[in-house]
């Protein structure tokens, strides 16, 4: 459904119950509010809690302007305010959110019980920039300038139901919870530790609630139905933006190599070892067999449960020496598995002279070499 004003197309994505309108415009995703709403907003522009607000949207940045200095208008707040005017709305009564990702990508989740809806609408994309909570900072505000903004999870939600102030402050954790799930099942890596992303740096969320509704509610947490509802569809619209705008799926963690990758370990790693072993090397050939074997279900399944044990060594759930007994059992259990007698590999195999992660990659070039 389109809506085309001179040279402008709308595209409609969906109008909620309680009558908000949003639409695409171009690079922008446009929320035109009814009379009487409610906005919490983590946004530079009119950000926090307001009763005022008619209009909210999500801008994709493009080229090279994701870095605060570079934005139009030379800051964050100041390109905000350009943007709402050339959609056509009062600045000083817009919030709004910026982000790398494309318009095009976001997704729409509505889910209802009873008299209540609730709407998600959510672009992302963390492959440049997710980041575990508590990784070393990217940089020190100074100015008002600071770091980039691509690659940004960002989040509108619309809850067809009057919530007081501190309800919709317990909307954000509850939609943070549900989209930090989401990048734990996935696996998805932070860029900035071996951790398993919570999110990006830049993540953005903005609640819209009707104060002229009804229905009062008071409990957005996991107990509440309010809470279930607004998990379920931040859960469902980040999941699937992920996988629009970078192919962050189920499908694509199926490869050992994407899930060693947060450890900083590529095919570069393997060949190092793998060339510095006796005998002939080939690259061309090497690098063709670990592609081919790196999809293989049982390899990438131990490989993840390599990694998760070195995972809870780190977090301190396990002894470092029960982990890595627990893992060269594994690799013993593989080898028999494939019929390859495991008694040839050095006897310092298993016994802490490099990262668990680091002695399976050991472990598997031996295999695609005695596979040659």
């Amino acid at each position: 459904m389109k809506d085309n004003t001179g040279t402008r197309t709308k595209i409609i994505l969906c109008e909620t119950p309680g009558g908000e309108k949003i639409y695409r415009d171009n690079t922008s995703i446009v929320a035109v509010l009814p009379p009487g709403r409610s906005v919490l907003s983590t946004s530079w522009l009119n950000g926090g809690y307001r009763e005022d607000l008619e209009m909210v949207f999500n801008h994709q940045l493009t080229g090279d302007s994701c870095c605060s200095n570079d934005l139009e208008g030379g800051c964050i707040d100041a390109c905000l305010r350009l943007m709402a005017s050339c959609l056509g709305f009062d600045p000083d009564k817009s919030t709004g959110m910026l982000t790398g990702a494309d318009m095009k990508n976001a997704v729409v989740a509505t889910h209802t019980f009873r008299g209540l809806t609730v709407t998600a609408v959510v672009t992302g994309g963390i492959e440049g920039n997710g980041g575990r909570a508590g990784d070393p900072a990217s940089f020190y505000e100074d100015n008002g300038e600071f770091g980039d903004l691509a690659g940004t999870i960002n989040t509108m939600l619309f809850i067809g139901a009057s919530l007081p102030p501190e309800t919709m402050a317990r909307v954000v954790m509850t939609a943070t919870e549900a989209k930090s799930s989401v990048l734990q099942e996935l696996m998805a890596p932070s860029c900035y530790s071996k951790g398993i992303a919570t999110g990006s740096g830049t993540d953005m969320i903005t609640i819209v609630s009707d104060r002229s509704h009804p229905l009062c509610l008071t409990n957005a947490g996991k107990h509440a139905k309010l809470g279930e509802l607004i998990a379920r569809c931040v859960r469902e619209a980040t999941r699937d933006a992920l996988a629009r705008q970078t192919s962050l799926c189920p499908e694509h963690q199926q490869n050992m190599l994407v899930r060693l990758r947060r450890y900083g370990i590529g095919e570069q790693k393997f060949w190092e070892v793998a060339s510095s072993l006796p005998g002939v090397h080939d690259r061309t050939s090497f690098l063709a067999a670990l592609r081919e074997r790196a999809t293989d279900p049982v390899l990438v399944a131990v490989t993840a449960a390599v990694l998760h044990i070195a995972d809870e060594v780190t977090w301190g759930l396990l002894p470092d020496k029960a982990g890595r007994e627990a893992v060269c059992s594994m690799m013993k259990g593989f080898s028999a598995d494939i019929g390859i007698d495991m008694s040839v590999i050095s006897d310092g195999f298993c016994i802490g002279n490099e990262s668990m992660p680091e002695e399976w990659v050991r472990f598997v070039v031996w295999w695609i070499r005695n596979c040659l």
